[in-house]
This record gives structure tokens, sequence and C-alpha cells, in this order.
């Protein structure tokens, strides 16, 4: 592993967002500074080297032929740690979900021939795997906004590291493909909020979790749904990268068609069963 310079802004943000986490299970600290301290982290990822470059540079005089967007790179590491930090509103999903981002981020790094990322995203992916058991409901052990935020913090910055640093459209469409799960959520989240005249970071029970609960899943079958769903994005992200973009939306239709075809069969077989009992819910709302 080349521990250089992006390496370890990358390490060093990720001390802070543990260190921010660990007070917020402890204390439960105002959503603004938790803000703050999640932008002064990214930053210290972005100022380290870890920035998206996508556009071409209009100045012809410039030794750099891309602009290196550091604000648009900040944005998107602040937004997929609290993407992924809004999900975990049941036992298992958080971690599972980000074991499928960290094994398909793998894929395209082997794929690349990233080996930085490779080597990282195995490490996620392991250590994701190894605590899920205990995760699962009956949950043993929680994760809490420590290990959300920083899984979130982790596949942000390392999305940056192996994918949109590419001068494609394709790349740039494949950590949205990777994180879209976390991405929809929190978009819809925000939208929903504020549409009601609320403030976007007022905690609520419409998440798409919750909505599979109230639909008469239990909270097995949700987490199971929304694992599915993560791994057929995942899996039209590593398509796109192998095979190009048409080959992946084929791929993702026929999936999400095959997938709610599935889910209305389960619902008329067992909406009727699920009937009166009551759901088997994490007490969490983000």
């Amino acid at each position: 592993l080349d521990l250089n310079a992006q390496m370890r802004g990358m390490l060093l943000g990720a001390v802070i967002i543990v260190v921010l986490g660990i007070f917020d299970d402890i204390y439960s600290l105002r959503a603004m500074f938790k803000f703050v301290v999640q932008i002064i982290a990214a930053l210290v990822a972005v100022l380290s080297g870890n920035v998206i470059e996508t556009l071409s540079n209009p100045n012809v005089f410039s030794a750099d032929p891309y602009w290196n967007l550091g604000i648009l790179a900040v944005i998107w590491i602040v937004a997929i740690t609290n993407a992924v930090n809004l999900i975990d509103g049941l036992d298992g999903l958080a971690c599972g979900v980000s074991t499928i981002s960290s094994m398909t981020l793998l894929v395209i790094a082997l794929v690349v021939s990233e080996g930085n990322v490779a080597i990282l995203m195995a490490a996620l992916a392991g250590g994701c795997i190894g605590f899920l058991p205990y995760n699962m409901n009956p949950a043993k052990i929680f994760m809490g906004d420590t290990g959300s935020t920083f899984l979130g913090y982790i596949l942000a910055v390392v999305s940056i590291q192996g994918l949109f640093k590419f001068y494609t459209i394709i790349s740039f469409a494949v950590p949205f493909l990777m994180l879209g799960l976390p991405i929809f959520d929190t978009c819809f989240a925000f939208i929903r909020r504020i549409a009601h005249g609320q403030s976007p970071m007022h905690a609520d029970r419409s998440h798409v979790h919750h909505r599979l609960i109230d639909m008469g899943f239990n909270q097995k079958q949700a987490v199971a749904v929304l694992y599915v769903i993560s791994a057929i994005l995942g899996l039209s992200a590593v398509v796109l990268t192998t095979s190009g973009p048409v080959k992946a939306m084929l791929l993702l239709l026929a999936l999400c068609f095959a997938g709610a075809i599935s889910a209305r069969i389960f619902l008329g077989a067992n909406g009727k069963k699920n009937d009166g009992e009551k759901p088997d819910e994490k007490g969490e709302e983000k």
C-alpha cells in the first residue's frame, strides 16, 4: 500500500470523523456542529490531493488541462458521509450496503489496475463482513454514528481516488450507481422535508427502509430487499466499467424489471400473512 499524500489525508480525515462520531454517540452533538467538522475532515482529504477532475480547463494558457474541482469533492465527501449515516435505520442495513459498495469498488479497482484502491476496499469489505453477523437483526452490536459516518467517509474519498479521476462520463456515473441507494434515499429525504417546510436535517420516518416496514415487510425482509437493490446497482456499475453504457443500461433495466415482478408476487403472497403483525423495527430514526 503506497502511503502517499492522498492516502495520508484520507486517513487523517477519517480520524477526525471517528472522533466526532464517538462524541456524537455519547453526547448527541448539534447537527450544525457535526456538519462543520465533517466539512473540515473533507477539506483535509481534498487539500491532500483527493479532488475531482472532470471538466476541461477553458484557460488555454494553463499547464493543467483539467479543472481541479475541490469544492465539488468537499460536497461529495460530506454528502456521502451523511447519506450512509441516514440509511443506518435498521439492523445491518448500513453495514451491508457498505459491504456491497466496497466490493463493487474492489472489483472495478482490479479491472482498472488501481492497486491502492483495491487493497483499501478489500480491507473495508473484510471489516464489514466480519462485523455484519453481530449487526444483523437482532443486533448484538451497533455501529452508531461512529461506524456509519466512517464507512461513508472512506467510500466517498476512495471513490474519488479510484473513479472520478478518469475523464469520461462513464467513470463519472459509476460512483452514483455504486452508492445509488444512500444517495437516492438522502436526496428524496431532503426534497420531502423542504417541500413540507421543514429543515433538511429534521429527522422523520419516511426513509426507504421505513416505507418497506410500513408496506408489511419485517425488518429482515426490508434489509434483504435493500441489499438486492444495492447489489443490482453495484453489478450495473461493474458492467458499465467493463462492457460499456449500453449493456449496463440493459442489465439495469432487466434486473429492475425482474425485481419489480418478484416484489409484486411476494407482496401479493405475503400481504395477508403480515397483516396484524407488529413490525420488528429498530428504534432509531434519522
